[in-house]
């Protein structure tokens, strides 16, 4: 009797000696509405998020975006726009226009390059929330710099990723953007703003060895100076510029 006991003690143990734990996946996080309704609790109202696009290209302006989402009317599907196709930015920015509370600023080039990519976007981001059509009592903000806007502002490192009203300004202020790059592609033929959208791509580059910067290029990005024969001294992912460098 203890043979066969004995056998299957070790067909279990092989058994689970064969066995193999795939490793689980990160859970898929998605913007929520729980922060802002936290504060609605607390009787703050209305609450804005605030989000831009176009820091990096070499050229086309910052967009920024602000949102007051309804409470009762927030779209379904809202996520960081980075990680949503076009068609589908496309059809949550017309549910966010229908449902929301709506403003949207630009920073052109110009001001980039007077001000530095850092100092015109968040110029860009406190227009957009002084362009909605009610004040709100508190703004959310993606990323590590809070905004001056006259009201309590909270600084969210990828909000976009974790509050609904920053990834609904995020898809608002994208698709503006994207839209924007497309006319210039048909203004600017050969370019193809249509296509990457003012971003550092070989086709960018070829276009501007070929037909030279167009006014919508960044003076300050350094491979728009090298076009224009320029030297900057800074960085090209940033657009930061050093003091004295040009006129803040």
């Amino acid at each position: 009797m203890s043979r066969p006991t004995s056998a299957r003690a070790a067909s279990t143990r092989a058994a689970t000696i064969n066995v193999v734990r795939l490793p689980l996946g990160e859970a898929d996080v998605r913007p929520t509405f729980r922060r802002e309704r936290a504060a609605i609790k607390r009787g703050v109202w209305p609450i804005a998020g605030c989000d831009e696009a176009g820091r990096g290209p070499l050229a086309g302006p910052v967009v920024a975006a602000a949102v007051v989402l309804d409470p009762k009317r927030v779209p379904r599907g809202l996520d960081d726009s980075k990680k949503l196709d076009p068609q589908t930015r496309e059809k949550l920015h017309a549910k966010i226009c229908a449902s929301a509370q709506v403003a949207v600023a630009f920073a052109p080039p110009w001001r980039i390059d007077r001000d530095n990519i850092l100092r015109a976007s968040l110029w860009a981001l406190a227009r957009a929330v002084a362009g909605l059509p009610i004040k709100p009592q508190l703004v959310f903000v993606d990323g590590r710099d809070r905004i001056d806007i006259g009201c309590e502002c909270k600084a969210v490192i990828s909000g976009d990723a974790i509050l609904a009203s920053i990834a609904a300004a995020s898809i608002v202020a994208k698709v503006t953007r994207d839209r924007l790059m497309t006319r210039l592609g048909m203004l600017y033929p050969g370019y193809g703003f249509e296509h990457h959208k003012g971003y550092s791509v070989p086709e960018h580059f070829e276009a501007l060895a070929r037909l030279g910067p167009t006014v919508h290029h960044r003076r300050s990005f350094a491979p728009v100076a090298a076009a224009y024969g320029d030297v900057v001294t800074g960085s090209m992912e940033t657009g930061e510029i050093e003091p004295g460098v040009l006129p803040l």
